[in-house]
């Protein structure tokens, strides 16, 4: 229907459509740089969780009775956080929620 009423229109009516488009493509923009910065966040959220979550199995395991340091706890974190696995579970994830292109 669209291909026999195109041809038909007036240069009025052609404008009217071009504004249109424009203004839906330029929608789409938006919501795909809205989607970006959304998915920047929920990635850094996801890698929070899954280090936190691994802080909180890695807590059980020290020692009872052991006097552990500021520095051991400290040196304990980052080890955690490079070791949450969070690199991998993101990595196997975010394809999943970015936009075909």
């Amino acid at each position: 229907r669209i291909n026999q009423v195109l041809p038909t229109i007036t240069g009025e009516e052609t404008r009217a459509i071009q504004r249109w488009m424009r203004s839906v493509i330029d929608r789409l923009d938006r919501y795909k740089t809205e989607h970006k910065r959304v998915l920047k966040e929920a990635t850094t959220l996801l890698e929070l969780a899954l280090w936190k979550a691994n802080l909180g199995d890695n807590e059980g395991r020290e020692g009872k009775g052991v006097r552990t340091t500021r520095g051991s706890r400290k040196r304990a974190r980052k080890e955690s956080c490079v070791t949450s696995g969070a690199s991998i579970v993101i990595k196997n994830v975010l394809p999943f929620l970015q936009l075909l292109e």
